[in-house]
């Protein structure tokens, strides 16, 4: 074993490749996107031909990672917790055809929505899909789970979903490591076709097969090495803990809990484990990261009074758990205050320092895209601009205050189509290059097919800028795409965001506008970012 200090993205990156990993597929997404990088910079990975180019979106990486597993390998498919709404339909139906090879679903939850639409929890969908779930708590077990999480899914025929959040996903830790990795599963052609062919009289036998392993699987839980009951003296009150609230309790106690603790990082929930715990203690504390997923579900089985958490106000519903959330819950339960650590205060903001707000960079396209945007608009009455996701939805903010809306990826031009349905015009649609080709292009698809009275703006940046500047599925095709689509060459502009080319912008922007019917304009110009990157690895490379 050798130790290396890593990030819990990386520790599960490094554990997927340790377990014998063939492929990884992703769409980048904070707070996961360090997992597949981590694959994309590792030797061990290029030198067994791991596949770990970025896809398209979620849903197209479900599949293919369901088509490596169909061919016996061993498949991981990374995630933010929105994404997982983007390949709900491939990865609700994994659990109906169940896998061949091993396939891990890593899906990175962000409390407090550090960079995300929702506090959305991913939990529900393990439950929903009937699928097992892992919850690390630790980077270790973030490690180490990924060669358990591969073996169980071979065991039970199934896919396993691991959920970890931002916290979890961007804290660093020492972690023991395996010298010596498994081998990548060989081709095997086990997979039967009435269970991946899921016409109604094949997807009703394996709903009942599936239906029928729940049990099993609660019973691997109770006694997975992962769920563990750690005996207390007091039984004034009971703990029950998942994920990193686990290490937050032990953040409370570093001398050990005074109270029974059972600790969950495998569901279904060990219903065996839970009744003992509540049957032993007067109360029980659920502390967990996320909604309350283990509470909510306790409510059903035991008495009401008994459970304390989230839904009774002990701790907040919304935002990220922290230390000092759960020092205070248990501080308020219990008399016995004298058993919990003292833990440094959390920092006062500084009341001599402005709070300064997030802000497209200086030099970026996109602000050049947006003034000129906003000069041509004080032209028309009432003119509405549809956002999408994306560095550039900044735009909303100071000084700009350029769109209206912003709901989820892809969304600009198809809620720009349907305000233009009810009579809106002008109605100007925004999206990034990523997030077109992410689920833009259908949008547009419908758009063009009804000639729909909208502008789209492709605000090319040449790269994915938001989550790093990873490469961009559509770069240099465009036009092409939109061509593709069926779009006339005639409506499609192509303009460089630029000071000194405000006046051809605008009047391109003036131009599609008064056009009653869809057009396409993409300003181009290279990422800040990105741009110092490559002139940085130019003057090395010069050198």
């Amino acid at each position: 074993m050798k130790r290396q200090l890593l990030l819990g993205d990386e520790a599960i990156a490094l554990g997927a490749l340790h377990a014998g990993l063939s492929g990884v597929y992703a769409y980048p997404g904070t707070p996961s996107t360090e997992i597949t990088e981590f694959i994309q910079g590792s030797a061990l990975a290029k030198e067994r031909g791991v596949h770990c180019r970025w896809s398209t979106n979620e849903k197209t990486a479900m599949e293919a990672a369901l088509g490596m597993s169909f061919m016996g390998k061993r498949a991981l498919v990374c995630m933010k917790h929105v994404g997982l709404n983007v390949c709900a339909d491939p990865f609700v139906n994994s659990g109906m055809t169940g896998v061949n090879g091993g396939l891990v679903v890593l899906v990175a939850d962000d409390p407090s929505m550090h960079s995300s639409q929702d506090e959305q929890d991913s939990r529900f969908y393990g439950k929903f899909a009937m699928v097992p779930t892992l919850e690390p708590s630790n980077q270790q077990e973030a490690y180490d789970m990924m060669a358990f999480a591969f073996d169980y899914s071979e065991r039970v025929c199934l896919p396993v979903l691991m959920r970890v959040t931002t916290r979890m996903a961007h804290s660093r830790a020492v972690v023991e490591c395996a010298d010596v990795a498994r081998q990548q599963n060989d081709l095997n052609y086990n997979a039967e076709a009435k269970n991946w062919v899921l016409l109604p009289a094949n997807a009703r036998r394996r709903n009942d097969k599936v239906t029928a392993q729940q049990a099993e699987l609660e019973g691997d839980a109770a006694n997975s090495a992962y769920n563990i009951y750690i005996e207390g003296q007091d039984k004034s009150m009971g703990i029950i803990a998942s994920g990193i609230g686990f290490n937050y309790v032990n953040e409370c106690f570093p001398g050990g809990s005074p109270y029974p603790i059972l600790k969950i990082s495998q569901y279904p929930i060990p219903k065996k484990l839970v009744k003992r715990l509540c049957s032993e203690c007067s109360s029980v504390l659920v502390v967990e990261e996320g909604q309350p997923f283990i509470e909510d579900m306790l409510r059903g089985l035991l008495d009401d009074k008994k459970i304390k958490g989230k839904m009774t106000g002990e701790l907040p519903r919304t935002g990220e758990l922290t230390p000092d959330l759960v020092k205070q819950a248990l501080s308020n339960l219990s008399p016995l205050t004298s058993h919990l650590s003292p833990l440094e205060e959390s920092f006062a903001p500084c009341e001599d320092v402005v709070p300064r707000p997030p802000a497209l960079c200086q030099g970026c396209g996109h602000r050049d895209v947006y003034a000129a945007l906003n000069e041509v608009l004080k032209e028309y009455d009432n003119p509405r601009v549809f956002g999408d996701i994306g560095c550039y939805t900044l735009g909303f903010l100071p000084p700009f205050r350029a769109i209206h809306s912003c709901v989820d990826m892809g969304a600009s031009i198809t809620m720009a189509k349907g305000a233009a349905d009810a009579g809106q015009w002008p109605a100007v649609a925004v999206i990034g290059d990523s997030t077109f080709t992410h689920s833009g292009m259908t949008g547009l698809l419908d758009a063009i097919n009804e000639n729909a009275d909208i502008t789209v703006i492709i605000s090319d940046n040449l790269t994915t800028g938001m989550t790093g500047g990873q490469d961009s599925a559509g770069t240099n095709k465009f036009e092409a795409i939109c061509r593709g689509l069926g779009l006339s060459d005639e409506h499609l502009r192509v303009v460089v965001p630029l000071p000194k080319n405000m006046p051809e912008i605008t009047q391109a922007i003036r131009d599609e506008i008064n056009y009653h019917g869809t057009s396409v304009i993409i300003p181009r110009r290279e990422c800040m970012q990105t741009l110092q990157r490559h002139l940085k690895q130019k003057k090395a490379a010069d050198k």
